[in-house]
């Protein structure tokens, strides 16, 4: 099992998922767009993040489904060239997936505003590494996971990943499906 800060940091996600029965972690990034939270409040059952809101591993998951599926893979990328620091990094051999080097990040979101797209949320460029392990390991205990029962706004849920998954819909790494109004270069 990958956490997805191995996904995200370390190059790991996998870029061809496979469809299956098993439940995933569901993410609408189309709801979590819109605004209507001024902080995240999702609590987190992840062992590290037992602080209470604002310390949970949700952020990796939407930056990782927003470089994923929101990010425009630019030829010349301005958020990579921005870096003061060789943080980021555009991965030519993986679709031009970007990856966050957390441990040069200094979080002053240079990325973020050279980003021509805004495509690169400054909430989602956390000094600290943020890590999301699933639940994987805790599935089968109540109330679990924690973050889409605390989710104001329905935007987490456990999902199938059988079948159609429906209109912006799209597998991310082997363990997220996320809703996304998702950019492609072949439309633009």
């Amino acid at each position: 099992m990958k956490t997805s800060a191995e996904e995200l940091h370390q190059g790991q996600l996998n870029p061809q998922p496979q469809k299956g029965q098993d439940q995933r972690l569901f993410v609408d990034l189309d709801v979590c767009a819109k605004g209507q939270c001024k902080d995240c409040v999702i609590q987190c059952s992840y062992y590290h993040h037992q602080q209470g809101p604002g310390n949970n591993g949700i952020v990796s998951v939407a930056e990782l489904a927003t470089y994923a599926l929101v990010c425009r893979r630019c030829e010349e990328p301005h958020c990579v060239n921005a870096c003061p620091k060789d943080a980021l990094e555009q991965q030519k051999e993986k679709g031009k997936l970007l990856m966050r080097h957390p441990l040069r990040c200094v979080s002053c979101r240079s990325c973020s505003h050279a980003c021509p797209y805004g495509t690169i949320y400054p909430d989602n460029v956390p000094l600290l590494v943020h890590n999301c392990d699933f639940c994987l390991d805790r599935r089968d205990q109540k109330k679990e996971p924690l973050c889409v029962s605390t989710c104001p706004h329905g935007a987490l849920s456990l999902k199938s990943a059988e079948g159609d998954l429906g209109e912006n819909t799209f597998l991310v790494g082997d363990n997220i499906i996320v809703h996304s109004t998702h950019w492609q270069w072949e439309k633009a």
